[in-house]
């Protein structure tokens, strides 16, 4: 008997043990340790885009490119937090925020009251307009020449919004689309005559294909200034931290350093703080 009990006692310790292991080598699966050196594990944040939005995101030989991707290296760095950017596409960049798949998009995503009821927005780091795209020669000179007219937009945009607002939301010729990078390609086709998008990505098309012969029409009087934020779920502890690191990235000037790298132009820095 007493043989027995020391040979069960010897089975109770190893299993211990075991378990003991097991657990240690599972803790390690969903964190990455601190480089503080203070032991303790911290979260790698997944971050969502859509990189067919030149220049804020794009492909580029293999990697995600653009001025939203060196922000938020920039941001991330000052806030002191890991994170991994995901290409997922535009609508499925909006449902995995809402059932917290990642912790947070950027993706040129203008900052509006009715996106605000699902979910929460960093504080503004870009100020943008639309334009309207179109072929040298077109007689549409404003927006009010778009009526009458099929316009392309990319879907479940502000640009979709602004030119339902001027044809009318059910207005068969507007032409909803993947992406912009589609829109303006049906527009070099014919299937459409103008394509409504962002300033910046308006501008950047017609500067790198010039052999394109599209141009460009600002229109501020009926295409009003919108801003841009990161976007995450609905009561996000990250928001407060990166609106922190954010306001440091502007204030360091490390953000007029980026703005002037994808646009050669200096930001309106009091613009985006008079919006937050």
């Amino acid at each position: 008997m007493l043989k027995l009990k020391m040979k069960k006692g010897l089975f109770v310790a190893v299993v211990a043990a075991l378990m003991m292991a097991l657990a240690a080598c599972g803790g390690k699966s969903t964190e990455t340790s601190s480089s503080s050196g203070g032991g303790e594990a911290k979260k790698k944040i997944i971050v969502g885009t859509d990189a067919a939005f030149a220049p804020f995101e794009y492909m580029d030989k293999g990697k995600i490119v653009g001025f939203d991707v060196d922000l938020l290296d920039a941001i991330m760095k000052e806030a002191g937090l890991d994170y991994e950017l995901r290409n997922i596409g535009w609508d499925p960049l909006f449902a995995a925020l809402q059932s917290k798949e990642i912790d947070m998009g950027i993706s040129g995503i203008t900052i509006n009251d009715e996106r605000k009821q699902t979910y929460d927005f960093s504080i503004p780091y870009f100020e943008s307009t639309h334009m309207i795209m179109v072929k040298e020669g077109s007689p549409i000179q404003n927006a009010l020449d778009l009526k009458g007219k099929t316009v392309g937009v990319q879907n479940g945009t502000t640009g979709q919004e602004a030119v339902e607002k001027l044809l009318g939301k059910e207005n068969k010729n507007i032409k909803k689309f993947e992406n912009t990078v589609v829109a303006i390609m049906d527009l070099l086709n014919g299937g459409v005559d103008a394509v409504v998008t962002d300033n910046a990505v308006a501008n950047e098309y017609v500067k790198n294909n010039p052999d394109k012969k599209i141009k460009a029409i600002a229109d501020p009087k009926n295409f009003q200034s919108e801003f841009y934020g990161l976007m995450f779920p609905k009561g996000s502890d990250l928001k407060p931290k990166i609106d922190e690191a954010l306001k440091k990235v502007i204030d360091s000037g490390k953000y007029a350093e980026i703005y002037k790298k994808w646009f050669g132009t200096e930001p309106n820095i009091e613009s985006l703080k008079q919006a937050q």
